[in-house]
């Protein structure tokens, strides 16, 4: 059973002044005004040679290609050498995948919701899934469209949209066998509530049986309630709450985040990811992530995209998600349709991406197929 009196204790100390900004992009709630994460500027910088606006063009221009086509969100399990499960297909992009239905969010009734943005799904998100699939079915809550409201940047996601379902299947060995399912509500809709009235929303509305949040959570109008505050408005309304520990980071000494906020203690968070990423660390991302960064380009109808027996070269206008700097990558793997990874090197400059394959398989003839808008590309833990 979940247990109110489950809350931490004590923080630990640590020696870092920053800490992840953003939206409960740790294990904070998605909503929490205090953990705005900074836009760096070496966010855009592998995005050079496409704009924001080309990025948000390729994700609508995406959806419309895979609209028509029935489920094709799951993913084949065969192994290969890159032991890495392979694309089917397509992915899945219709809007409901993601959105929370309209019938009065009951798809979550009497489940366990872990409340968070989920921007990387790291392993402190799949820690928050861990401790919800212990008591019920795991739910991930989590509250999009905060750019819109506060004026944001938009900025590439670390996980590909259409790539979250096979993440949150790849949980399902941690979560008693069972894959959490993700539902989003617009940050709009509950931006104005007391602490009080979300949870009350909670309760009534969406008949949850009981959340689990990090230590850190931060939820209701202006950050203003606490874990602690969210464990007492549970007991009210007959919800129970469980707050975990922030999982850390360990290899918190050795990095420098650049934040200037006082309580970062070292915790993993989606800012640790991209900064890693922009730092070319593979196998310090994996570690954060919990698995092998996947890059997904939108290769359908795209200018400058060229192939040969051995090589793939890619323009970063195809780019879905967010990839490391600049620099080579080896150890890594290419994924085209059902065809089994193929193991390549990567090599990534302001503008292209170029694959040198180390065999050729016949997925390389399907490269240009107009039926295979996609590529996967899968890095190790070979760093710059």
């Amino acid at each position: 059973m979940l247990s109110s009196s489950r809350i931490s204790q004590h923080l630990r100390d640590c020696d870092h002044h920053h800490r992840n900004f953003g939206l409960g992009l740790g294990l904070g709630l998605g909503f929490c005004s205090s953990r705005v994460e900074l836009l760096s500027s070496f966010m855009a910088k592998p995005f050079s040679g496409a704009t924001i606006g080309d990025y948000h063009h390729r994700l609508q221009r995406q959806r419309m290609l895979t609209s028509s086509t029935t489920d094709l969100g799951c993913l084949k399990q065969r192994k290969s050498p890159c032991e890495v499960p392979i694309l089917t297909d397509y992915f899945s992009l219709q809007e409901d995948d993601h959105e929370l239905p309209s019938n009065g969010l009951s798809s979550v009734k009497g489940g366990i919701v872990a409340l968070g943005k989920f921007d990387a799904l790291h392993i402190g998100h799949r820690e928050l899934a861990i401790q919800a699939s212990k008591v019920g079915t795991p739910f991930l809550l989590s509250f999009v469209g905060m750019a819109e409201v506060f004026g944001w940047e938009p900025r590439a996601p670390i996980v590909a949209e259409c790539d979250r379902k096979r993440v949150l299947f790849s949980w399902t060995s941690h979560c008693g066998n069972v894959a959490p399912t993700e539902f989003q509500v617009e940050f709009s809709s509950v931006r104005h509530l007391t602490p009080r009235q979300f949870v009350e929303k909670l309760s009534k509305e969406l008949g949850v049986r009981g959340v689990v949040a990090g230590e850190n959570y931060r939820f209701g109008y202006k950050a203003s309630g606490d874990a602690s505050e969210l464990v007492r408005l549970c007991e009210e309304y007959g919800m129970e709450a469980c707050i975990i520990n922030s999982v850390m980071d360990r290899n918190q000494d050795s990095r420098n985040m650049g934040s200037n906020d006082l309580k970062e203690r070292g915790q993993v968070s989606s800012t640790r990811v991209r900064h890693a990423l922009a730092q070319g660390e593979m196998k310090y991302v994996s570690e954060l992530l919990g698995r092998q960064h996947r890059l997904i380009l939108m290769v359908k109808d795209q200018e400058g995209f060229t192939y040969s027996n051995h090589s793939v070269s890619v323009p970063k206008s195809c780019l879905l998600n967010l990839p490391p700097k600049e620099g080579i990558y080896k150890k890594c793997c290419v994924l085209i349709g059902d065809e089994d990874p193929i193991s390549c090197r990567v090599t990534i400059d302001t503008t292209h991406i170029y694959l040198e394959l180390d065999e050729v398989g016949p997925c390389i003839h399907h490269v240009s197929s107009q039926d295979l808008p996609l590529l996967g590309i899968e890095f190790g833990d070979s760093g710059v």
